[in-house]
């Protein structure tokens, strides 16, 4: 149920926000628009050709293979012969970020004896027919945008996570696990108030469920391993929980007595443990005993039991020399790995495997590519859904956006280049080549950007320059306008053109500057902040009242910052808000009332375990907006990536995605950096039958 608490709070925000209407806010995911991932599977015996079982549309993952269907997923099937004269179906319950948000579908194909070579990738009448239904999603959830993840199918009853629920503690998480119960659509909180629960996997019985969990010690702020522990409890209520193993994640049950999970070891390998929980006597880290199963010299992560065989685990490897990530058979008694997917397509990552009932097929997710006969589908601009109502939430395929100042072009970077496109995702225009980041439109000078020119993340006195540029100049004139190179960076420009703020490391520490916006600092330079800390991300208000930027000054060097505001005569300073001890708050912008600020913050803290998804550097951003007086926080993004960079713009765009003119880069993604993998590792235990030499740990 929703409570009358929530819909006052959201009747007082959508109310305030009216001023706002009409507008547009954008902002970055790095990676997101090039996944394209689709739920494939492969026989485990005999491995030749993927089956793609998901549709195309948008990006489908974390799935799992129901064991049986309830009444009320089996009366939505049809009962014809061109059904029940295929095959048996695949029945698959999935993740997608369809229509803007997440959903949890369910999938039944039903396929023939057509010669296609993939006769799932694109169903047509003759070979396929596909029944989807969605059963869980943003009308489920009492109109409420969150993100859905790790979904499996227990009679009746759905168990996933979910972020729909605010924590009320800043960096803090807020995913929780619920029960659905797809019969009735009563919706269940299992996880306690107050804690952060990952990864949920059901027992066989479906009496249990697994959980990584922090407890209710919190998020410290890793970006890696978390340092969660796993938890059981009544898959009924969530009642009778119990910590049984300290460090570890992703669970997976082989049987009512046995679990699999992952940690980090101490050698530095990414191992798969067995768990074994007494068959009678009290429950609890003590009476586990947990042993490892897999061995150094390759990281094995994400494992999923096979409900045949209790002594084979499908997992996601790392090996030396791979640039991918792939999916292996691991017998736990024999000790040998079986490749699944590095002799069908060597060249893709391969993403949490899951096993179908009888265990003759495991599942995964990868990106589609271009060969589905869809084209690649990469987007531009995507719109996602957005909680406040009258105001479009964009993201685009690329970083530090800005709107021009009728909104009708977006400036961006794309390491490396500067660009230009329309809002409607033409005319798109490389302006530079040259490594770039942070972009502003002059208010008063139609056509003018500024923008910097150097590296990114670098030192005080690394050589990074403002310059600006006329990107209607058939020349692309551009004016350096700081000199020395000392780290200067974020332009904003004054309202009424006549000034820019930036922030400069040229004292040896990075503050905020003002200079001349015609001649750059030669026509006029001011210090706005001075301290042995960092200031920057400055943003500069409509009415000129303010500047919003991004301090760590009280815990200078920690990499934690809040939002601070201050006059530009240097008057004023007040904190806005920080989202908790150690957190970050940053990339502020003002709406195009200046009533408001879009920012990204870990304010709602990581969502899911970072080894379960592509590369992020920090996988634990959202996009927020909030009153200019710290009031009325709100979330807009619910996601398990890294979103960042917002913009704000006058314009309100029609709320369509827009694909890229030349399809794009599909699957230009990267793995996980931290699991790189040195060519000359390998392993010290013979044991395991992989050779001895000096193990390299994970970088």
């Amino acid at each position: 149920m929703i409570s009358t608490h929530y819909f006052i709070f959201f009747f007082f925000f959508f109310f305030s926000f009216a001023s706002s209407h009409d507008t547009s806010i954008i902002f970055t995911t790095l990676g997101r628009s090039t996944y394209a991932f689709d739920i494939f599977a492969l026989p485990t015996t005999h491995p030749q050709t993927e089956f793609q079982l998901t549709d195309g549309n948008s990006v489908n993952f974390n799935g799992h293979f129901p064991a049986t269907l309830p009444p009320s997923l089996l009366s939505r099937l049809p009962d014809d012969d061109s059904v029940n004269s295929g095959k048996l179906p695949f029945h698959l319950i999935y993740v997608t970020e369809r229509n803007g948000t997440h959903h949890v579908f369910y999938d039944a194909v039903f396929h023939g004896v057509g010669e296609r070579r993939a006769i799932l990738e694109f169903p047509s009448q003759t070979e396929s027919t596909r029944i989807q239904v969605p059963l869980v999603g943003f009308e489920q959830l009492g109109g409420r945008v969150s993100m859905k993840d790790k979904p499996s199918l227990s009679g009746e009853f759905l168990v996933y996570v979910s972020t729909h629920e605010d924590s009320g503690v800043p960096r803090t998480s807020w995913a929780a696990v619920y029960s659905t119960h797809l019969g009735s659509g009563l919706t269940r909180r299992l996880t306690p108030k107050g804690v952060a629960d990952f990864s949920p996997a059901v027992s066989p019985s479906g009496v249990w469920t697994a959980v990584a969990s922090y407890g209710e010690k919190g998020w410290s702020g890793e970006v890696q391993e978390l340092a969660t522990d796993i938890y059981v409890f009544m898959t009924r209520d969530g009642s009778s929980r119990v910590k049984v193993v300290e460090h570890g994640g992703w669970p997976t049950w082989a049987d009512e007595y046995t679990l699999y999970f992952h940690r980090r070891c101490d050698d530095g390998w990414w191992s798969v443990f067995k768990a074994v929980l007494p068959k009678s006597g009290g429950l609890s880290v003590d009476s586990v005993s947990t042993q490892r199963v897999t061995p150094p010299g390759l990281h094995v992560f994400t494992p999923a039991s096979s409900p045949a065989n209790k002594n084979l685990i499908a997992v996601a490897t790392r090996r030396a020399g791979s640039e991918y990530r792939h999916i292996e058979l691991f017998d736990v008694v024999s000790k040998k790995f079986t490749e699944i997917t590095k002799p069908v397509s060597p060249h893709a990552h391969h993403l949490n495997p899951f096993f179908s009932p009888d265990s003759s097929w495991v599942g995964y997710h990868k990106c589609r590519g271009s060969g589905n006969g869809r084209g690649s589908d990469t987007l531009l601009l995507e719109n996602l859904r957005n909680p406040i109502p009258g105001i479009s939430l964009f993201r685009i395929d690329g970083s530090f956006p800005s709107f021009s100042p009728n909104g009708d072009r977006i400036a961006y970077v794309r390491l490396p280049g500067l660009y230009v496109v329309n809002y409607d995702g033409s005319g798109l225009r490389q302006i530079s080549s040259r490594t770039a980041f942070s972009t502003a439109w002059d208010p008063k000078r139609k056509g003018v950007i500024y923008t910097s020119f150097g590296p990114t993340f670098a030192s005080e006195s690394t050589e990074v320059d403002i310059i600006s540029i006329n990107v209607d100049d058939e020349d692309l004139s551009y004016k350096q306008m700081t000199i020395g190179g000392k780290n200067n960076a974020f332009p904003s420009p004054s309202p009424d053109g006549k000034w820019i703020v930036f922030r400069s490391g040229r004292s040896g520490h990075k503050n905020l500057y003002i200079m001349d916006a015609l001649e750059g600092e030669t026509g006029g330079l001011r210090r706005l902040t001075e301290g042995s800390w960092t200031d920057t991300m400055c943003n500069w208000s409509p009415d000129g009242e303010w500047i919003a930027f991004a301090s760590d000054r009280e815990n200078p060097g920690s990499g934690s910052f809040e939002m601070y505001m201050i006059h530009p005569n240097g008057t004023g300073l007040k904190k806005v808000i920080q989202s908790g001890t150690g957190g970050r708050t940053n990339h502020p912008y003002f709406s195009p009332d200046g009533k408001y600020i879009v920012f990204t913050s870990d304010y709602a803290a990581v969502s899911a375990e970072p080894i379960s998804n592509p590369h992020h550097y920090q996988p634990y951003g959202d996009i927020y907006v909030i009153k200019s007086d710290g009031s009325d926080i709100q979330r807009l993004t619910h996601n398990s990536y890294e979103d960042g960079t917002p913009a704000w713009g006058p314009t309100f765009i029609k709320p369509v995605d827009v694909e890229w003119p030349n399809c794009g880069h599909p699957c230009s993604f990267e793995d996980c950096h931290w699991l790189n993998v040195r060519p000359n590792a390998s392993v010290m235990d013979a044991s395991f039958g992989l050779g001895s030499a000096k193990i390299e740990c994970a970088q």
